[in-house]
Parts: structure tokens; C-alpha cells; sequence
């Protein structure tokens, strides 16, 4: 097993969270701090990845903004996605030189443990070939898109719990035209924010070895202050 930081971020707004992935990421490229994982629930907003434009945003930017929703333009892969209130986004920051240096395996891994989730749930879910996520039937429950530099990950997976989906509805998620789904759309077992990320952290536990340890994040803002 491998000890494993993580820190509890409950809401956030998207550019407060990047700014402290990118110093946790610094910090862990230079061997400051060991492994981590994030979790968080972001104010309304829009990200573009790599591959990602703006033409897959399907309204106007003032309505858009009279919807309180920026965009960011970042490094991580893929197109463009929503995330916000009722979505368990997920950042590990961890070290791949000690996971085989293998990133579609680290995508997989991910992929896997949001489908063991859905699982607990009673909710039949996979992975499409070419289109990084997880699907029940033709419609994408989450998304994944990373970032690797220095062989430490960046970004991570946005599980849909119970999303807006007006806001998804404003875009092309992940420049597809497909249909964004929630947990509690597909299940008549109680679901709420706690207990589905305490099971993706049980379910990442099991699949990438992790002993995971709580701790507080003031700990870290105070040092990198953000």
C-alpha cells in the first residue's frame, strides 16, 4: 500500500482549485510533498482542454455569462466540459515514474474505479473505445482528462451526481453531440455528495493501492497561500 494525501476541498471555485493543483503539482515534481488527491465541487464553469475550442459552446457569451459561467482554456486533454455543483471532481497529483511510467494504464485506472462506483449503485457503466470516460449505454456519466508533466499528473475525472443540465445543455460535451447523465437519474438508492465520494475513493483505493490519509487543507493554503 501506498500512503496517499488527500485533501477535501467541498466547494471551490475553478480558479482558487487551479491555482493550488499547479503549486501541489510543483511541489510534487520537486519532492517537497508526497502523492495527493483532491476532491472538489467547482462553482459553474466551462473548461477547454488541449484538443478543445470554442465553437462547442452552443449560446451566446452573454448568455452565457448571464448565466455566471466563465470559461478556461487549460492543459489538460480532451474538449471542452462543464463542471459545477453536484459534479465529484477529482484531482490526483501523484507520480507515474511509480505507476509504470503508463499513462492510458493511469486513464484505465481511473476509468475503473468510476465504474466499480456506478456498480455500487447498481448501474451497468463502461468505457467507450476512443472516447476517454465512463458511459451507461450511449450516454457519458464522466469524464476524464489529465495532464502529465515531469511524469506527475495534473486534472483528473468529473463524476455527475446530480448536475445542472441546462448547463451541460449550453455545450457540446467533450465536443460530441451526446447526452450528459447524473447517478441520480439512473438509480432509486440514496445518493447524495458524501457517500458517492467516499465510495470513489474506496473504489481508487483498491485499484491503484492507495492508503489514503485525510488532511487538512488550511495546512497547505497557509504554505502556498492560495
Amino acid at each position: 500500500m501506498k500512503d496517499v494525501t488527500y485533501l477535501a476541498l467541498g466547494r471551490m471555485d475553478y480558479a482558487r482549485a487551479y491555482a493550488l493543483q499547479h503549486e501541489l503539482h510543483r511541489m510534487r515534481c520537486q519532492g517537497e510533498i508526497g502523492d495527493i488527491v483532491i476532491t472538489v465541487e467547482h462553482d459553474p464553469v466551462f473548461t477547454i482542454g488541449r484538443s478543445g475550442s470554442r465553437a462547442n459552446i452552443r449560446v451566446s457569451d452573454s448568455e452565457r455569462e448571464r448565466a455566471g459561467i466563465p470559461v478556461y482554456e487549460i492543459e489538460r486533454g480532451g474538449d471542452i466540459t462543464y463542471h459545477g455543483p453536484g459534479q465529484l471532481v477529482c484531482y490526483p497529483i501523484i507520480d507515474l515514474r511509480d505507476y509504470g511510467r503508463d499513462i492510458k494504464r493511469y486513464i484505465s485506472s481511473l476509468e475503473a474505479a468510476m465504474i466499480d462506483l456506478c456498480g455500487d449503485y447498481g448501474v451497468d457503466a463502461t468505457r467507450r473505445a476512443g472516447y476517454p470516460g465512463v458511459w451507461v449505454k450511449d450516454r457519458k456519466i464522466a469524464s476524464v482528462g489529465v495532464s502529465v508533466r515531469h511524469w506527475v499528473t495534473l486534472h483528473g475525472l468529473a463524476f455527475n451526481v446530480d448536475v445542472n443540465k441546462e448547463h451541460f445543455a449550453m455545450i457540446n460535451p467533450c465536443g460530441l453531440p451526446i447526452e450528459m447523465v447524473s447517478l441520480v437519474d439512473l438509480t432509486p438508492k440514496d445518493v447524495t455528495m458524501d457517500r458517492v465520494t467516499a465510495g470513489l475513493l474506496e473504489h481508487m483505493k483498491s485499484v491503484f493501492g492507495w492508503d489514503i490519509v485525510p488532511q487538512d487543507v488550511s495546512e497547505y493554503s497557509r504554505r502556498i497561500n492560495v
